[in-house]
């Protein structure tokens, strides 16, 4: 799942589940339906994931299995965010504190990633900082790179609400590489959404249609839900259009919809790159990796994901 292969994860969820459905309540089969719900909500499915994940949590209170339990709430929660309802999901989330017994750390730590998330679509942007810097001190400490690198995104999005431009291409940087690093490529919609937010913000409008474009074409790819910041993405993708002439602009998006997930990794690490010191726009040449210092040549003489790849 962490793979961005969807597919591949339901099929092992849903085996799982099927053999052991008939043997009664378990721990096994509980988890089982948290990871077909949670599949099911990140593709759009929201009435099948909320029956998996009512399922689990009955199933998991009556064990008393508490990382069970957290699972299903957040699952629940998930889905309520993306079909817009934010304070529904607000409450489910704020129940796994409630929960009695021990939560394994990871997911307690999820559960905060996910309280972040929640809180920024309610628009307490303060609570939602002071959750994620304390979050993020703590995957830190334990080494969590799965919730740290989702962590960074949601940080880099409070900094670009805030008008931190720097701060903001530092964090979506380094959660590109703790992807690159693990291949938890889950977190490359989030990562290109924002990478496209700066470039917007820092008056590259041709770049940001282009990780727009890269973002759209990883998501159709690998099956994953337009959740409800797609109106903001496309009015934002409206004003980039109108900035360029109707060539440029198409090339722009062009280029991006052939990228496959490596090549806009690489594209995003070009285009958050440290600025001149004295604010001037664009990399520094010599803080460029020599793949990176290539990408830019092949990506200004246009080239496509393929040859790209060679």
């Amino acid at each position: 799942m962490h793979a961005a292969d969807l597919t591949g994860a339901l099929g092992y969820f849903t085996a799982v589940r099927d053999a052991i459905a008939g043997q009664g309540p378990s721990r096994a089969l509980a988890e089982s339906l948290c990871g077909c719900s949670i599949v099911f909500a990140t593709r759009g499915r929201l009435t099948e994931a909320a029956e998996e994940t009512r399922r689990a949590l009955a199933m998991a209170q009556a064990l008393g299995h508490p990382d069970a339990e957290a699972l299903a709430l957040g699952n629940l929660a998930i889905a309520a965010k993306n079909g817009g309802d934010f304070d529904g999901a607000l409450q489910l989330v704020r129940q796994v504190q409630q929960i009695p017994g021990d939560i394994s750390g990871w997911l307690t730590r999820a559960s905060d990633n996910l309280l972040v998330a929640v809180l920024i679509e309610t628009g307490d942007l303060a609570a939602a900082e002071r959750i994620c810097a304390a979050t993020l001190t703590q995957s830190r400490d334990a080494g969590d790179l799965r919730v740290l690198g989702s962590l960074l995104t949601q940080m880099a999005d409070l900094d670009l609400r805030a008008g931190r431009i720097e701060g903001a291409a530092a964090r979506i940087r380094e959660s590109l590489q703790i992807t690159m690093r693990t291949g938890i490529w889950f977190e490359l919609i989030n990562i290109l959404y924002h990478c496209a937010e700066l470039c917007a913000q820092t008056g590259r409008p041709a770049e940001a249609l282009t990780a727009w474009a890269a973002r759209a074409a990883f998501a159709r790819r690998e099956g994953f839900l337009d959740g409800p910041d797609g109106d903001r993405r496309l009015e934002s993708e409206r004003e980039l259009r109108d900035a360029l002439d109707p060539a440029e602009a198409e090339a722009a998006q062009d280029r991006g919809a052939t990228m496959g997930a490596a090549t806009a990794a690489e594209y995003v690490l070009l285009l958050t790159a440290p600025t001149q010191p004295a604010g001037v726009p664009g990399p520094v040449p010599a803080q460029l990796t020599a793949r990176e210092r290539e990408l830019v040549t092949l990506v200004a003489q246009g080239r496509t994901d393929a040859q790209i790849a060679l």
